[in-house]
């Protein structure tokens, strides 16, 4: 059974945005039973956990004598070791893995940006000039996004890892008001939560913040 590990009191309070749920999720997905092993953020740092992850983060993946960091690579990893998130045919099974690097490489990167302003930088001077900046960016590639989608239900034909990362980048935007501007991009977003696959992992996520919460 691989052991995932993930925040021992997540800044997300419960939310699912932390990264270990997209590889929860694609576990879920696929049936594969996993453990979690949950981490301080002092212990994050410690060699211990470097040697699995050297930038001291979440999440890792070990599987037998295979450990792996990135969620990216982990996700890509089940993918290809299980049914269900890539197509069989072999163009369409490289276009879900280039969806899968678009989520990581061209979306997240801006909306990561701006949820850490909002996050970080609320007090400073320089707030409410650059948070106009960082909304526009992200504003682009989710028109761009939109475009691409049109009235599909997914991003390439069925359900793929591709969506699995791309909805999963999207959902740091649920707070922002953004998704409303994009009604397509929002109820693509709410397909992919209502996947009983996404509910089994982001009620796991839950119970596991509210657990650490209470002790």
């Amino acid at each position: 059974m691989p052991t995932i590990t993930a925040f021992e009191s997540s800044p997300d309070r419960g939310k699912g945005h932390a990264r270990d749920m997209r590889v929860r999720w694609a576990l879920e997905e696929v049936g594969q039973p996993y453990d979690v092993r949950l981490l301080s953020f002092a212990t994050m740092k410690q060699p211990a956990h470097r040697a699995l992850h050297p930038f001291g983060q979440i999440p890792t993946y070990e599987d037998g004598d295979l450990t792996l960091f990135e969620s990216g690579a982990i996700l890509l990893h089940i993918a290809e070791r299980h049914d269900g998130l890539l197509p069989k045919d072999a163009n369409a099974r490289s276009r879900a893995i280039a969806w899968m690097f678009a989520a990581l490489s061209t979306v997240e990167p801006s909306i990561v940006e701006l949820s850490m302003a909002m996050l970080l930088e609320r007090d400073r001077s320089w707030y409410a000039e650059r948070l106009p900046m960082l909304q526009d960016r992200v504003r682009t590639r989710l028109g761009e996004l939109s475009r691409r989608l049109g009235k599909a239900d997914w991003l390439d034909g069925a359900f793929s890892a591709g969506d699995l990362m791309m909805v999963t980048v999207l959902r740091r935007l649920n707070t922002s008001g953004l998704l409303d501007e994009y009604p397509d991009i929002a109820a693509y977003v709410a397909r992919g939560e209502r996947r009983p696959a996404f509910k089994r992992a982001f009620e796991a996520q839950l119970a596991m913040f509210n657990a650490a919460a209470r002790s």
